[in-house]
């Protein structure tokens, strides 16, 4: 009963209960349920997070950053070392999100900035290695042209043409934010015909 109780308490913000419950019973239990009860805590639709762009989910997952904001003190290696691991995987193609993975998981380097005071995208540009397109946007290029593939392949796969429709929107909105921050030139353009070479 107190499961269900608690359930029925977090479907109703506070201030709900403080002024639209005239029973004084049922607005102490409520508010006492906020007060007190952190097993059952609020549905997530119910948290303030922002929705999918093409999905019905709210992306409520998040990395925690570590609260400190200064290098282990357990950690050797020295920013030089770092600076210079990050331009080896990078001459090797490895993109910056997959550096950071490289770093993290086989050198306990959680967070280049922490060590070096800059990020890998801005020590790549310092060394001239940035890739020419952003990462996030060079990837949906890449899934757009491997879904073109798949219907020169199979015509009729309807389902498959809708989402090629929705990538190709988040490229070009995408494309349109990189233009206006002078991350792309102005006369940047993404095509269909072309975009194969680009991620070749």
């Amino acid at each position: 009963m107190a499961y269900r109780t608690s359930r029925f308490a977090f479907r109703y913000p506070k201030w709900i209960a403080q002024n639209y419950f005239p029973g004084n019973s049922l607005k102490k239990i409520i508010l006492q349920l906020h007060d007190s009860n952190t097993d059952h805590p609020a549905s997530p639709r119910q948290t303030d997070k922002m929705g999918r762009l093409h999905s019905k989910g709210k992306g409520i997952s998040a990395s925690a950053l570590p609260y400190s904001r200064s290098a282990p003190a357990w950690l050797k290696t020295t920013p030089e070392q770092v600076v210079e691991q990050i331009a080896k995987l990078a001459r090797k193609g490895a993109t910056p999100s997959q550096i950071g993975v490289v770093l993290r998981d086989s050198h306990g380097i959680a967070q280049v900035k922490l060590v070096t005071g800059n990020r890998i995208l801005r020590i790549l540009k310092s060394s001239g290695l940035a890739p020419e397109l952003p990462e996030d946007l060079y990837m949906l290029i890449k899934k757009a042209v491997a879904v073109r593939k798949h219907l020169e392949r199979n015509r009729k796969d309807k389902d498959s043409k809708f989402r090629l429709i929705l990538i190709e929107s988040r490229i070009h909105r995408l494309a349109r934010y990189y233009k206006t921050v002078g991350v792309l030139p102005p006369t940047w353009k993404y095509e269909s015909a072309t975009a194969s070479t680009i991620v070749a």
